[in-house]
């Protein structure tokens, strides 16, 4: 059997992103005689990563320049010169020049499909409202004309089934970004009390408005006016200069809030390093139907360390962290301060331990089945 090669592509993700990296690239290299590729954003290379795992740090510029163009160009060379025989596209961006490598040399296409590009687009108000509308019939256009040629999709969402117009039935998988544990994981004591211990809040991932990193600090103030001993960790990039200028003036003079990254991405592990040594995780997302019916990567891993975490009244959040024992459900914009203390420390959460559906381990075996009949019929 003649070796198989593997190239996973995104034009924006660093090298060692989350899911691109450490779930679906190192674990496609569990595949036998298989040889997996990266390409992405330029990032500090992961350590001590399989022998058959190769990184193409091809893509740096700024998200708004010529650069973002010539990326295409410096895409289509790599392809040319790896001549994989899978391309999984990581993004919409790198759809045609993937589907146009694929053509030529009948490899096979798959989508990874993370995000509802379209529904992003018009739902939160990056752009212009007519720029916003012309980004996503693009987008939606784009993916369209992609779908008959791509052999399978993996969906990083449940709802992306109903949402996607694109998608052909039978040819996708949901592949969730569940947590995968890192080597020095260890399965957290359960159940878990605050008592009286002092707060220790954590805002991690992407820093946003939308994502309710303001909410976040309005509610670390108004805890610690009540106990003083609280603090707030704020731990992620912002991609939004405005927004980080904003937030690094809502801080000036709190010194019991600490402000990590910002203008620059922190490396997942650092991360995970504060989910272990904070008490209480919160997840203030704003209402908007770019999120609303998506489970947050943050939600697993918070759960996967056994963290209590604050989530907004959104029903599928609610069920999930209801379900485990896992926190409380709250109206970040009216909740009493006085009555969510003295929730938090007389509460008891994961009275039933982790939950096991949090874990990346299941979605592996869904991932490894589709990718090896791929290869298979190829």
């Amino acid at each position: 059997m003649s070796e198989t090669r593997i190239l996973l592509a995104s034009l924006l993700k660093p090298l060692n992103d989350t899911r691109m990296y450490e779930k679906l690239g190192l674990s496609l290299c569990k595949l036998p005689e298989t040889q997996v590729h990266l390409a992405g954003f330029q990032a500090p290379l992961p350590e001590a990563s399989p022998a058959n795992l190769h990184f193409h740090p091809i893509f740096r510029f700024s998200r708004l320049s010529a650069g973002r163009f010539l990326a295409q160009q410096k895409y289509e060379r790599l392809l040319h010169t790896l001549k994989p025989d899978l391309v999984i596209a990581c993004t919409h961006e790198l759809l045609q020049a993937s589907l146009r490598y694929c053509r030529q040399y009948g490899a096979k296409l798959v989508y990874d499909v993370q995000e509802n590009y379209t529904l992003n687009l018009t739902s939160q108000r990056h752009y212009p409202p007519l720029l916003r509308q012309l980004l996503a019939r693009w987008v939606g256009s784009t993916e369209q004309r992609a779908s008959p040629a791509v052999a399978h999709f993996l969906l990083a969402e449940e709802s992306y089934a109903q949402e996607l117009p694109f998608l052909r039935p039978g040819c996708f998988t949901v592949i969730g970004n569940k947590y995968k544990p890192a080597a020095n994981y260890t399965l957290p004591a359960t159940p878990v009390g605050l008592g009286n211990a002092p707060l220790r809040l954590l805002y991690s991932g992407t820093i946003a408005e939308l994502y309710g990193v303001f909410e976040a600090v309005d509610l670390a103030e108004a805890l610690h006016d009540l106990a003083p001993s609280t603090t707030l960790t704020i731990i992620g990039y912002c991609a939004h200069r405005q927004t980080l200028q904003k937030l690094q003036q809502r801080l000036q003079g709190k010194s019991y809030i600490t402000l990590i990254g910002g203008d620059r991405l922190v490396p997942h592990q650092q991360i995970l390093q504060h989910i272990q040594a904070c008490n209480l995780g919160l997840l203030p997302y704003r209402p908007n139907p770019s999120t609303e019916r998506c489970m947050p990567t943050k939600l697993y891993e918070y759960m996967a360390y056994a963290l209590p975490v604050l989530v907004p009244e959104n029903p599928l959040w609610q069920n999930v962290v209801v379900a485990a024992g896992a926190g409380l459900a709250i109206d970040f914009r009216q909740v009493s301060p006085l009555e969510l203390l003295a929730r938090i420390q007389q509460g008891l959460f994961y009275t039933s331990g982790v939950p096991q559906d949090v874990y990346w381990e299941t979605e592996e075996k869904k991932l490894l089945g589709v990718i090896s009949k791929i290869i298979d019929s190829h």
